[in-house]
């Protein structure tokens, strides 16, 4: 996948600028084009046709909901992002199948997630060739490297400077970062259901409401709870569920 183009909708232009500015950080990104209206975007759109739009929900006239329902009509249809300073909208823009929902004033650490979460998205799905062609995972502990399938990891953590991973019967203690870790896992069934954890989604057997919109997550032959932060909860349910 190359680049992933962006465009940015706000009636603010300090708005713009600065959610441009911060998206500019990810080298993965290009923001190719910005609209101060509703209207104006579905133009935009119609010229350039976007991967993705951030997209204000309260404009006049024409708001981020109505542009929203508009742009999923499009042959290419972009991912929406809504960005606003308003988190009333926040269950109206999931109902319309928004990747995500950032809150004014932007959180770096929560856009980083929301990027990493687009990038998931628009990641080809590998083939059968591809996944046959896949080894086992390999481990290096003290000198020694071991081989193990990725089937039997039940999840990954990060603690401290160092990576655990976790299966069926052993555990390894690794300095490769959860990062690099996630995307040599990409065609299995990994998904990152907070910042430091990774869980095999084939041994998921129950979620539970916590706190706060977070969930606790049961694997299956394990008795330690995993926590599910609010953001992810969403696409995770998406995931496990027909």
């Amino acid at each position: 996948m190359g680049s992933i183009t962006i465009l940015v909708v706000d009636d603010e232009r300090y708005a713009r600028e600065e959610l441009t500015y911060l998206l500019g950080k990810f080298p993965r990104v290009q923001v190719v084009g910005e609209a101060e209206s509703g209207e104006a975007a579905i133009l935009k759109a119609l010229q350039i046709h976007p991967d993705v739009v951030f997209l204000d929900v309260e404009m006049p006239k024409m708001n981020g909901i109505e542009v929203a329902k508009t742009l999923s009509g499009f042959k290419k249809v972009p991912l929406i992002i809504f960005a606003t300073a308003y988190p009333q909208f926040a269950a109206e823009a999931f109902r319309i199948n928004a990747v995500d929902y950032l809150l004014k004033p932007y959180d770096e650490r929560l856009l980083e997630q929301t990027i990493e979460r687009i990038e998931k998205t628009l990641s080809p799905a590998p083939t059968a060739d591809s996944m046959e062609k896949l080894g086992k995972l390999a481990i290096e502990t003290g000198g020694d490297i071991d081989y193990i399938l990725p089937q039997n990891i039940l999840y990954i953590y990060r603690d401290d400077k160092v990576t655990k991973i976790i299966t069926q019967t052993d555990g390894y203690d690794v300095r490769t970062t959860l990062k690099e870790l996630e995307s040599r896992l990409v065609p299995f069934s990994f998904f990152r259901i907070h910042k430091g954890y990774l869980v095999n989604l084939k041994y998921v057997s129950r979620l539970t409401p916590w706190f706060n919109g977070a969930y606790q997550l049961e694997l299956e032959g394990l008795e330690q709870k995993l926590s599910v932060s609010r953001n992810y909860v969403k696409e995770l349910r998406q995931r496990l569920e027909l």
